[in-house]
C-alpha cells in the first residue's frame, strides 16, 4: 500500500492542528469561514460533554475561565479513546499532567475532577456480581468478607464535596477526606463521608480479597498502633456488620468443598 503523499499529509496535519487551536493557520485553499464552522462545532461538542460531566468545575470561576480550560485540554491533550463516556478520564489524565508539571491551578482541580467523574463511572458500570460464590450470612471474622464491586472507597487531600465558587482552599485539609461511593440495588448512586478506619478497612478488602475478616482487623490494629487492641477489634467487627447491612459487604467468600 502506498503512503499518502507528503503534501496531503502536511494538509491533514495543518487541518487537525487548526481544528484544535484556531490561532494556528489552516491548510492552504480552505476558506477561513468554512474552517471556523468545523472549529466551532468540535469545540462546542467537547465543551458540552465536559460541562455535563464536570458541572462543579464548570461553575468554579466563570464562563471565560472554563472556556479556556476546555480549549487548553483540546489543544494539548491527545485522547486515547473515541468513547464519549470515557472522555472524563482523558480530562483527568490531562489534569494529572498539569499537576506533575506544576501547572495545575487551582491545586485541587484534579481531585475534584476525579470526584465528579467517579459518580458517572459507577452509575454506568456494567460489572456483575457472581453471588453463587458468596455466602450472604457468612461469618465476617472467620470468613473472607466480599466487598461489593459497586462500593468504592475514595480519599482526597481536599474537601472535594465542599468545593464551589466561594470556597476554594489553596492548601490541603489536615486529614484525608474519605468517602464511600455506592450504587445500591435500585441503581441509585450516592456519596457518604466515612472515617479513616472505614476507609482503611474497605481498601484492605479491595486489595486482599481472600483474607479473613479477623486477619484484616489484626492488620489494621498493627497499622494504627492502637494500645487497646481488643476494644479496637470490637469496634471494627461492628463496622463489618454495619457494612453488610448496607450491602457494602455482600457476605463472605464461599469455600469450595472437596468432591
Amino acid at each position: 500500500m502506498h503512503s499518502a503523499p507528503d503534501s496531503l499529509r502536511a494538509q491533514q496535519l495543518a487541518l487537525t492542528r487548526s481544528l484544535r487551536d484556531p490561532q494556528l493557520p489552516g491548510p492552504e485553499g480552505i476558506d477561513a469561514r468554512r474552517l471556523k464552522v468545523y472549529q466551532d462545532l468540535l469545540f462546542n461538542n467537547l465543551h458540552s460533554l465536559l460541562s455535563s460531566q464536570f458541572p462543579v468545575i464548570a461553575s468554579l470561576r466563570g464562563k471565560h475561565w472554563w472556556d479556556a480550560q476546555v480549549r487548553a485540554f483540546f489543544r494539548e491533550h491527545r485522547a486515547r479513546t473515541p468513547l464519549f463516556p470515557e472522555l472524563g478520564q482523558e480530562f483527568i489524565a490531562w489534569l494529572l499532567d498539569l499537576e506533575q508539571q506544576g501547572r495545575l491551578e487551582p491545586p485541587f482541580l484534579r481531585e475534584l475532577a476525579h470526584y465528579e467523574w467517579a459518580e458517572l463511572a459507577l452509575a454506568i458500570s456494567d460489572v456483575c456480581v457472581d453471588r453463587a460464590k458468596i455466602d450472604p450470612a457468612g461469618d465476617l471474622l472467620a470468613g473472607a468478607p466480599v466487598l461489593s464491586p459497586l462500593a468504592w472507597p475514595l480519599a482526597y487531600r481536599y474537601p472535594v464535596d465542599q468545593l464551589r465558587a466561594d470556597f476554594q482552599p489553596t492548601e490541603p485539609a489536615t486529614e484525608p477526606c474519605c468517602f464511600l461511593l455506592q450504587r445500591d440495588s435500585q441503581d441509585k448512586v450516592r456519596f457518604s463521608r466515612i472515617d479513616l478506619l472505614s476507609f482503611l478497612l474497605l481498601t484492605r478488602l479491595q486489595q486482599f480479597p481472600g483474607q479473613s475478616g479477623r486477619h484484616h482487623l489484626q492488620s489494621l490494629a498493627e497499622m494504627s498502633a492502637v494500645t487497646d487492641v481488643e476494644s479496637f477489634q470490637r469496634k471494627a467487627a461492628d463496622l463489618l456488620q454495619q457494612l453488610r447491612e448496607r450491602e457494602v459487604i455482600l457476605g463472605t467468600l464461599r469455600q469450595d468443598r472437596p468432591a
